[in-house]
């Protein structure tokens, strides 16, 4: 099997196909569980890498002492 490896997009994707099942109301009980388990683990997957990107978006900056400190970046209008 070659299985790929999960991406962000991938995951928010079936995240939201998981969601639209859901609130179709049409799952039986079961299937419904199944559909939120799938859901809460790609919730947490993309929780997770999007906590990883945002340690990863800091800038360089020197402070007085000549010392290179690091500094949140701003992002506006980034589309997730």
């Amino acid at each position: 099997m070659n299985k790929k490896k999960q991406t962000f997009e991938n995951a928010l994707e079936e995240l939201e196909k998981v969601v639209e099942k859901l609130e179709s109301g049409e799952l039986e009980l079961d299937k419904c569980l199944e559909e939120y388990e799938k859901g809460v683990k790609l919730a947490d997957f993309c929780s997770k890498e999007l906590d990883a990107a945002q340690k990863r978006i800091e800038k360089l900056k020197k402070n007085k002492d000549e010392n290179f400190e690091t500094e949140e970046l701003e992002i506006s209008n980034c589309k997730i």
